[in-house]
């Protein structure tokens, strides 16, 4: 992978610390091709079993397929928060809505036994 390119991703992910994601678009700056190369590269990643690498150029590219295939896989590893994260990114309402009802039955039992 050339290093610029490597760089971007790198400067790209950085700013992912926690949970909300801080910018939602793809890098600024990658034309089609890139990204094209860049997702061909996330699938043999994800293929070669390698998630994160796999995550990080998703997320880079804002392939939101992509995305949703780390995430199901966050979902096997019971990485529920994670998952739930990258299904958002990736606008994935049909496997995210579930999770946010989970979360809110959660606080709802919580929020009960402190009454």
């Amino acid at each position: 992978m050339d290093e610029d390119l490597k760089k971007t991703i790198d400067n790209a992910n950085s700013n992912n610390i926690g949970f909300i994601k801080t910018n939602e678009k793809p890098t600024i700056g990658l034309t089609s091709e890139q990204k094209v190369i860049l997702n061909r590269k996330g699938n043999v990643f994800f293929n070669q079993g390698n998630i994160e690498q796999a995550r990080r150029i998703f997320l880079a590219t804002g392939y939101s397929d992509g995305l949703s295939r780390v995430a199901d896989k966050y979902m096997e590893k019971n990485k529920e928060l994670d998952a739930l994260k990258l299904y958002l990114l990736a606008h994935n309402k049909r496997k995210s809505e579930p999770l946010l009802e989970k979360i809110a039955k959660v606080v709802s039992i919580i929020i009960e036994k402190d009454k």
